[in-house]
C-alpha cells in the first residue's frame, strides 16, 4: 500500500486533483445507486492525471467494442498506470475487479465500494469463487462490464505472467465476450517501485472480442491461455517493433 501512496502523492498537482475528485465521487455516490456518475468522475480524474503527467495515450482498435455492450476486459499489468489508461480511454461502464486491500485503505476504499468495484479475497478460495458468482450476476443485472489484471499483480520485469482463470469464469457465466486489452509502455513512464511517472506515449490495444457462447467453465482454462496468449504475442511483436534504446 506504501507503493501506492507514494505513486498518488509523488507530485501535488495530482494529489490535489485526487483529493478535488475523490471528494467529488463521493458526494455524487450519495444521489446515484448505480455508480455511473462516479465512473464519470473517475474517468475525468484520470485524463487529469494523465495530462499533468505528459503521458499520450494512443488507443487502438476501439471499433471493435460496443460502448453500451457488457463485456469482460482481460489486460496485462504493467505499472499504476494501467489504471488510469483504461478509465480515460475505454467509453464502456465497466467496473473494477480488484484485491480487497485497496477497499481497506481509508477514502479509496470508500470510493471503490460505492462506485460497485468489486473485492476480491485472495486468501479464501471459497469466498472468490462466491466474488466471481456475484460479479457475473451483477454484469447481467446491471448491462455493464468488468476490467480484470488476471497476472494478480503488476509484472515486475515487463515479461506476462500467468493468468488466473476468474476472467474466463465470469464472461463463462455471465454469457458475455472477453475483450483482450494489450498496455505497452505503462511501464515506461511508470516503472515497478517508481513514484515519478515519467512523460511519454503508451499504447492501448483492444483486441477483437471472443465469444464466451456454447463454452462451459470446463472450457475456462483453455479460454484463459487463449487471452493470454493474444496479449503476449502483441507485447512481443511490440517489442520486436522497437528501436533499441527507444
Amino acid at each position: 500500500m506504501k507503493k501506492l501512496r507514494g505513486v498518488l502523492f509523488a507530485d501535488p498537482a495530482i494529489v490535489l486533483a485526487t483529493i478535488v475528485y475523490g471528494t467529488i465521487s463521493l458526494i455524487v455516490s450519495f444521489f446515484d445507486s448505480t455508480g455511473r456518475m462516479q465512473i464519470r468522475v473517475a474517468r475525468a480524474w484520470a485524463r487529469m492525471l494523465l495530462r499533468v503527467s505528459g503521458v499520450r495515450v494512443r488507443v487502438e482498435g476501439l471499433e471493435q467494442i460496443d460502448p453500451a455492450g457488457s463485456y469482460v476486459f482481460i489486460a496485462n499489468h504493467l505499472s499504476y498506470m494501467d489504471t488510469p489508461v483504461a478509465l480515460a480511454n475505454v467509453p464502456v461502464q465497466f467496473r473494477f475487479l480488484a484485491k480487497r486491500g485497496l477497499f481497506q485503505i481509508p477514502f479509496l476504499g470508500t470510493h471503490l465500494s460505492r462506485a460497485g468495484h468489486i473485492p476480491v479475497p485472495r486468501e479464501d478460495p471459497r469466498a472468490s469463487v462466491k466474488t466471481m458468482q456475484v460479479a457475473a450476476e451483477k454484469i447481467q443485472q446491471k448491462n455493464i462490464s468488468l476490467l480484470i489484471f488476471p497476472e494478480g499483480g503488476r509484472s515486475h520485469d515487463g515479461v506476462t505472467r500467468p493468468f488466473k482463470e476468474g476472467g474466463a469464469y465470469i464472461a463463462i457465466r455471465a454469457g458475455v465476450p472477453v475483450v483482450p486489452l494489450v498496455m505497452i509502455g505503462t511501464r515506461e513512464v511508470l516503472p515497478f517501485g517508481s513514484g515519478v511517472v515519467q512523460a511519454g506515449e503508451v499504447t492501448l490495444r483492444v483486441l477483437e472480442p471472443i465469444a464466451t457462447d456454447g463454452l462451459t467453465l470446463k472450457d475456462r482454462g483453455a479460454l484463459t491461455e487463449r487471452v493470454r496468449g493474444l496479449i503476449a504475442g502483441e507485447l512481443e511483436r511490440s517489442a520486436a517493433h522497437t528501436p533499441v534504446g527507444g
